[in-house]
């Protein structure tokens, strides 16, 4: 699955796009879990993580005098900034763009982003509840206190489906695709090696997921990692022009 928000369905080929912007606002409008190394001091870190880990953090928590339900879990790093851009007026943009009857494509969406400064981006990785995803979460998340990494998030256990967890790694701009490769690597060096794809944050403010009425591929980076090479690295497609970048 390409998304990044967890789905409650045995068959996610029946959910439409709509569906997934609604379930990604609902965990978006609940509360998260957060770690910001901008005001929390490090040392706190070990405990919060294991106190914290998505395999054991209930999407919904529905016991008596339990937390509530809980949206993500995120962490930022100490030089995080948040800039979301004009979305406002990105999405307003959207909306006479539907009204024109123009094609919708990767380039007018593009276009749509740098006129708002709607830049950012995340790969997605999706993970199974357990150990892999509380140790794929710990990799990434060190990398965020660290500075390498500007922020992630990841979702926590829904009890309600067997939906994967899902981790974001964000970066400033998928306009630049150096800066995509580099974040890349950066999460291949935590010692992550499963498949990931790369979604602009764009396309998640536009209600562009899965089986959206465009025909849009709603990710347009694929990362496999090649245990085959020396040294060993990731391959992967742009699949807007289905080549190869590395």
């Amino acid at each position: 699955m390409e998304e990044e928000v967890p789905v409650e369905s045995e068959n996610v080929d029946c959910f439409t796009a709509p569906d997934y912007a609604a379930e990604a606002m609902a965990a978006d409008m609940d509360p998260w879990i957060k770690f910001d190394a901008r005001k929390t001091p490090r040392a706190e870190f070990d405990s919060w993580l294991e106190s914290y880990r998505p395999s054991q953090v209930s999407r919904f928590d529905e016991e008596e005098g339990g937390r509530g339900p809980v949206g993500w879990i995120a962490v930022y790093g100490p030089e995080f900034c948040p800039d979301t851009g004009d979305v406002e007026g990105l999405q307003e943009s959207w909306e006479r763009l539907l009204s024109s009857g123009r094609p919708v494509t990767f380039q007018t969406v593009r276009e749509l982003a740098l006129n708002h400064g709607v830049l950012s981006g995340k790969w997605l990785m999706h993970l199974d509840s357990g150990f892999k995803v509380d140790h794929a979460w710990e990799c990434v998340a060190r990398a965020v206190l660290e500075g390498k990494v500007r922020s992630a998030k990841v979702s926590p256990r829904n009890l309600r489906s067997d939906s994967k967890h899902i981790i974001c790694v964000y970066n400033d701009s998928f306009t630049d695709e150096d800066q995509v490769m580099r974040l890349d690597a950066i999460i291949r060096a935590t010692g992550v090696k499963c498949p990931l794809s790369y979604k602009p944050d764009v396309y998640t403010y536009l209600g562009i997921y899965r089986n959206n009425r465009w025909k849009l591929c709603p990710t347009i980076y694929e990362s496999k990692y090649n245990l085959e090479c020396v040294p060993r690295r990731s391959h992967i497609i742009n699949k807007v022009t289905n080549l190869e970048v590395t």
